[in-house]
């Protein structure tokens, strides 16, 4: 053979990433906005507790309570989610998300007493649980492949936002008298959910769903307008199909009804069962690094900062509460702008990466938080400034690496692992671990921080930072790239997921033969 007739690879150019669907753009933004009742009531929660506890004359620990209640009760609203997706649909649950809140929104704001409050904190609590579930669940079921982690991103882009107007309200509401700033606070809470329930309307329903239902049709026409192409539509039908466990070749009038109700997976049945009592080994991979990941995102404290920075502020030496409640608006506005970073890089750079430098950072920032802290009350008033001046920006750095990282990739990472037959139920008990760990930090920061002081509740959560790193380097396998249905492999073969094994390998097959022809 002549050295003329060697085969020269040829160098081919990257395949171009396709535009954002604007249909699945405009279906993500409007699920995500549900968020907004989460990050609204965690926030405006740390300036009206000052105000509460002048008018209705209570201690710390019953503002604690009340502060970090919300998160247990939205467990209950995140497990009962996970079952009213199935039976209800995605769209009518964050309806339903929406008309709950507005209820709390009112009871609290127009709260003459503090078992009152409570109860009102109850209903809010149940809304902010369905509406924590639902949005990233939808949004992975609507997206196409190539956008899945810039559009599951935006339910904690909208948490921000709404953590961002909670400040801005007791920004706004701090000079009325007492008795009215903190109830107008909560009141302005029930006008986004009348705006979101009426916008989740236009919306389609999850075509996931729709074929758990037997509505094959509907969910094709969903996913003609959702995918990158039709090719891209047709595939991700027939991996759900398969899912599910319905014949490739059924359609609407082939009996699917009938095919659809005696698979109990596709009605929930005998899913809690799979999760909990008897899972696989790859099922179990999944919820260790699902439920490992919620844990971590919690534990380090971040909602602590949140609700009640106007108290750390005032550590740092911001003394007055209107101040400090301006400060406060600094987490805000960090928060919201640096989440973009993560929502840009998340299917350039990949998940794992996003989180390693979200954790380290976080690690890094919350211990010389803690150590400025520490160093104050060991320093005389002139040093002390200084030191006030580094643990703000300890601070809100931490705030910064939390929002370009560990806070939107957590809920698309596990948004995303689990298989369709099981993924509301596994969600649901994700967000409710994540809402449990909440507001058990929530409920016990102002005593831990009586107890080992401020600097000593930070170093806590630093060490707890630092071990999250290292789980999420030794237990995270990356999933950029990766179709809902294909992800099942990385965490080891499921023998019910067999078929969803072979859509993977179809989508592998298809780009081979294109680029063989090229």
């Amino acid at each position: 053979m002549s050295k003329d007739d060697v085969a020269v690879p040829v160098a081919v150019a990257p395949a171009k990433r396709p535009p954002i669907n604007k249909y699945a753009f405009g279906c993500a933004l409007l699920a995500s906005m549900n968020s907004v009742l989460l990050g609204y009531d965690i926030s405006v929660m740390s300036g009206a507790q000052i105000f509460m506890k002048e008018d209705l004359k209570i201690t710390d620990t019953q503002i604690e309570i009340l502060a970090g209640v919300i998160n247990i009760y939205s467990l209950f609203g995140s497990l009962a989610a996970g079952l009213t997706s199935d039976w209800l649909g995605r769209r009518y649950t964050m309806v339903l998300a929406a008309t709950i809140f507005f209820t709390g929104a009112l009871l609290m704001g127009l709260a003459p007493n503090y078992a009152f409050l409570m109860a009102g904190r109850f209903v809010a609590g149940i809304g902010v649980g369905y509406a924590l579930m639902i949005a990233p669940v939808y949004t992975a079921e609507v997206a196409p492949t190539s956008a899945r982690g810039f559009l599951t991103s935006f339910p904690e882009v909208f948490n921000n936002s709404g953590i961002l107007l909670g400040y801005v309200s007791n920004f706004a509401f701090a000079r009325l008298p007492v008795h009215l700033s903190w109830r107008a606070m909560f009141l302005v809470g029930a006008v986004p959910p009348i705006f979101l329930g009426i916008a989740v309307l236009a919306m389609p329903e999850s075509p996931r769903w729709l074929v758990m239902r037997g509505r094959i049709e509907d969910a094709r026409r969903v996913l003609l307008k959702t995918s990158d192409s039709p090719d891209e539509a047709e595939d991700r039908l027939l991996d759900i199909k398969k899912a599910v466990g319905i014949p490739e070749d059924a359609s609407d009038g082939e009996g699917v009804v009938a095919i659809v109700r005696s698979n109990k997976a596709s009605k929930g049945e005998g899913v809690w069962k799979e999760l909990l009592l008897n899972p696989t080994r790859p099922v179990r991979r999944m919820l260790v690094a699902g439920l490992g990941l919620m844990f971590i995102q919690q534990a380090t404290g971040v909602d602590c900062v949140v609700m009640y920075s106007p108290r750390v502020f005032e550590r740092a030496g911001i003394k007055s509460k209107t101040n400090s409640l301006g400060a406060s608006m600094a987490v805000g506005v960090c928060k919201t702008f640096f989440i973009p970073i993560a929502t840009l890089l998340l299917d350039r750079v990949g998940r794992r990466p996003l989180l390693l430098a979200s954790g380290g950072g976080m690690a890094i920032f919350l211990f010389t938080l803690a150590t400025s802290l520490l160093m104050m009350d060991r320093r005389p008033e002139g040093e002390a400034k200084a030191l006030g001046a580094i643990s703000i920006a300890a601070m809100l750095s931490f705030v910064a690496s939390f929002a370009s990282g560990l806070g939107p990739v957590a809920w698309v990472y596990c948004s995303e692992i689990y298989p369709v037959r099981l993924r509301a139920q596994a969600a649901a008990i994700g967000t409710g671990l994540n809402r449990m760990m909440s507001g058990a930090t929530t409920m016990s920061f102002l005593s831990l921080s009586n107890s080992i002081t401020i600097a000593g509740s930070f170093y806590l959560y630093a060490s707890i930072a630092a071990a999250g790193w290292v789980f999420m380097y030794f237990f995270l396998p990356e999933t950029k790239g990766k179709s809902l249905e294909d992800t099942v492999k990385l965490f080891g073969k499921d023998a019910d997921d067999d078929d969803v094994v072979d859509g993977g390998r179809r989508e592998r097959k298809r780009s081979t033969e294109l680029s063989a022809q090229h």
